[in-house]
């Protein structure tokens, strides 16, 4: 049997939407954007660096495949940190907005202050939500290829073929580390 919480559907639903859960969208957009960065490095190891997709395609499998968990896993990490930076900075904004739109409502009908705080905090975790999911994308894909390229060209360049997972797992490593 499951504990009762003491909180109210309004502050469950609030907890919800500033907690580390990720949304089915969220989800999706992650597993998109992860799979996309993690076949780039496929290019990169069979075109430039010589490496047969045939005789290396579990390899690549593999690595793609560990890749793509690893670096959604950073999306959402970076998103979780991002989020509430951004509900921050963007509080006052998102305040005059919504007063704002109360105002150009209709004069007959009048809002509570609950009701426009509300509206608010809606509209700002929408505003965070969206701009943090942006942003986690960009600047984990900017760190992943940066340190791939990095690793492929100038730390590897001189050794026979490194399997193809070592390197995918050390540029995850230094990802989730930073």
């Amino acid at each position: 049997m499951a504990p009762k919480s003491n909180f109210s559907k309004e502050e469950e639903l609030l907890l919800q939407d500033f907690g580390r859960g990720l949304s089915a969208k969220s989800s999706a957009i992650f597993y998109f954007h992860a799979f996309i960065v993690s076949t780039v490095p496929l290019y990169l190891f069979s075109n430039i660096q010589q490496m047969f997709i045939c005789e290396n395609a579990i390899l690549f499998g593999i690595g793609t495949i560990v890749s793509m968990y690893f670096i959604s896993f950073a999306y959402k990490n970076n998103k979780f940190e991002l989020k509430h930076k951004i509900a921050q900075k963007r509080g006052d904004g998102v305040s005059a907005e919504i007063h704002a739109a109360v105002a150009d409502m209709d004069g007959n009908k009048k809002v509570s202050k609950k009701e426009k705080d509300e509206r608010i905090l809606w509209r700002k975790n929408e505003v965070a939500e969206a701009e943090s999911i942006q942003l986690a994308v960009f600047n984990t894909n900017a760190t992943f290829l940066a340190i791939l390229i990095f690793l492929a060209f100038l730390i590897f360049k001189n050794y026979a073929p490194t399997p193809y997972p070592f390197r995918l797992q050390l540029v995850q490593n230094i990802i989730l580390t930073s």
